[in-house]
């Protein structure tokens, strides 16, 4: 990771995220797979979409948790046609199950991935992905912290 990748940030509002995503984006610079760490309803889905927002996807982004993987397509700044993938594990209990739905093709590709529930797979995670803990403050607000 880029010595200076900030390493955390708030977002007290709503409002505040897709700025916040977009800081994010920026400090990611050429890293394209992020594991999304965070309790039930810390906020992951919420950042997915919003993340997708950034890129230009058009339409809400959905999760996957029954699918398990979306792929939604969007055109970069040179135009050219760029994919983000979107995988929700919650429902895996074992590694082989992310197997079997090829998993390795979508954390070894070119694109975004943004994995929520990314426990499972840990030991399949590229070395260069980034991990995002996503917290529910006791001040009703949300921090994004990578995870080192």
């Amino acid at each position: 990771m880029p010595a200076t990748m900030k390493q955390e940030w708030k977002v007290e509002r709503l409002e505040d995220l897709p700025t916040v995503v977009l800081a994010v984006i920026q400090a990611l610079g050429p890293h394209r797979k992020i594991a999304l760490y965070g309790e039930m309803g810390a906020g992951k889905t919420t950042f997915v979409k919003a993340f997708c927002a950034a890129l230009g996807i058009e339409g809400e982004a959905v999760s996957p948790t029954f699918s398990l993987l979306n792929t939604y397509d969007y055109r970069s700044m040179e135009g050219k046609r760029q994919f983000l993938h979107h995988l929700d594990l919650y429902r895996l209990s074992r590694a082989e199950e992310a197997l079997d739905i090829g998993i390795e093709d979508v954390l070894y590709d070119h694109c975004y991935c943004l994995i929520e529930w990314p426990q499972v797979v840990e030991a399949y995670l590229p070395s260069d992905c980034v991990r995002l803990h996503i917290i529910h403050t006791e001040d009703q607000n949300r921090m994004i912290r990578l995870i080192e």
